[in-house]
C-alpha cells in the first residue's frame, strides 16, 4: 500500500476504483467494503484507492466537543495496509476551504481530475460537499464513473459502525468491540515523561501520549503492550487520575509486569483486553496503592488464563 498526503496530481496515479470515508477504526464493515472494492476493481482491471480525511470532519466542526477518535492516522494507515486491503490511500486535509467545496466541484475536481475515478463504492449513508448536499443520487448521475452503494454489514444483528464500536468501548464491552474490529482495541503513542509518582509507590508506569482530547474508553484495564522489547502484559489506567491530580486532561498510564527497561521517547501500542473497573478517587495514597495491587493481581490472573487458553 502507498499512502499520500495532499494533492495526488503530483503522483502517477492511474484510473482507479475508489471508496471514500473516515474509516475510523477500520472495523468489520470497513473491511467488508474494501474486500468488495478489491473484487470490483479486479473485474475492471483497476487499482484500488481510498480517500480519507484528516482531521475527522466531526472534529473540525466540533472543536470544543470532538467525538472520541478510535484510531490515530498512523494506526489507521497500518490497519488499511494489513493484508494488502487497498493499493493507495489519499489523505486530504479537511479545512475550511475544503468544507465549503460544493458537491459538484468535489465530483469534478477531486473524483475526476485528481483521482481519475472510474468506479466508486460508498456507504449507504454517504453525504458530501458543502452543507452535505451531495448524495448517492448525484454521484450515480455522473456518467464518467460507475457508483455503487455498500449495504450495511450486520454483526449479531447490529450494523457495524464506528459509532457502535465507540458505544461498546464506552460501556466497557471490550469483547463486542474486539468482534467489530476483529482485533482488540488499541491506542498507540510515544512514552512521555510524567510526574514519576508510580515508581515511588512501587508501580512505575509508562505515560503514553494521547493525541486526541477525548479517548473512546475510560477506566482500569488488563492490557498487552507492543514495545521495542516485545509484547508485554500489564495493567493500565485511562482517565483523569483524580486521586493525585485535579485536571480535565486524560492520561494513559501503563504498568508493565516484570519490566525494567527504558521506554521514554519510544512508540508503544496498548491493546485493551478486559475492563477491571471504573476510575475512582481515593482518600490517600495508601488506599490507591492497595487498589493498584488488587488490579495488578487480577490482571496477572487474567493474562495467565489467556495464555493457558491459547496454548
Amino acid at each position: 500500500m502507498r499512502a499520500f498526503l495532499g494533492d495526488p496530481r503530483r503522483h502517477d496515479l492511474l484510473p482507479c476504483a475508489l471508496t471514500i470515508g473516515n474509516f475510523d477504526g477500520v472495523h468489520l464493515g470497513h473491511q467488508k467494503m474494501l474486500s468488495r472494492l478489491r473484487h470490483e476493481a479486479a473485474a475492471r482491471g483497476l487499482p484500488t484507492a481510498l480517500l480519507t480525511f484528516e482531521p475527522h470532519p466531526r472534529e473540525f466542526f466540533g472543536k470544543q466537543n470532538p467525538p472520541a477518535r478510535l484510531s490515530v492516522l498512523r494506526d489507521k494507515l497500518q490497519f488499511l495496509g494489513d493484508e494488502e486491503r487497498v493499493d493507495y490511500v489519499f489523505v486530504y486535509r479537511f479545512n475550511h476551504a475544503f468544507s465549503r467545496m460544493s458537491a459538484e466541484d468535489f465530483i469534478r475536481e477531486v473524483l475526476l481530475q485528481q483521482l481519475q475515478t472510474r468506479y466508486l463504492l460508498i456507504g449507504d449513508d454517504f453525504q458530501f460537499g458543502a452543507d452535505r448536499k451531495g448524495n448517492f443520487e448525484l454521484l450515480q448521475a455522473c456518467p464518467d464513473f460507475v457508483t455503487e452503494a455498500m449495504p450495511s454489514v450486520l454483526v449479531a444483528g447490529e450494523r457495524a459502525s464506528s459509532t457502535l464500536v465507540r458505544d461498546s468501548l464506552a460501556a466497557g464491552d471490550l469483547q463486542r468491540a474486539a468482534t467489530l474490529l476483529e482485533r482488540p482495541y488499541q491506542i498507540s503513542g510515544k512514552v512521555m515523561h510524567g510526574r514519576k509518582l508510580g515508581r515511588t509507590i512501587g508501580f512505575p508506569t509508562a505515560n503514553v501520549h494521547l493525541p486526541h482530547l477525548r479517548p473512546a474508553l475510560e477506566g482500569v484495564f488488563v492490557v498487552e503492550v507492543d514495545t521495542p522489547y516485545g509484547r508485554l502484559g500489564g495493567v493500565a489506567s485511562l482517565g483523569k487520575n483524580p486521586t493525585v491530580t485535579d485536571t480535565q486532561h486524560y492520561k494513559l498510564e501503563v504498568h508493565l509486569f516484570d519490566f525494567h527497561g527504558d521506554l521514554y521517547g519510544r512508540r508503544v501500542s496498548v491493546h485493551f483486553l478486559k475492563k477491571l473497573r471504573d476510575e475512582a478517587r481515593y482518600d490517600d495514597l495508601n488506599e490507591l496503592v492497595a487498589q493498584i495491587e488488587r488490579d495488578a493481581a487480577s490482571a496477572k490472573t487474567y493474562l495467565t488464563s489467556l495464555q493457558r487458553d491459547q496454548a
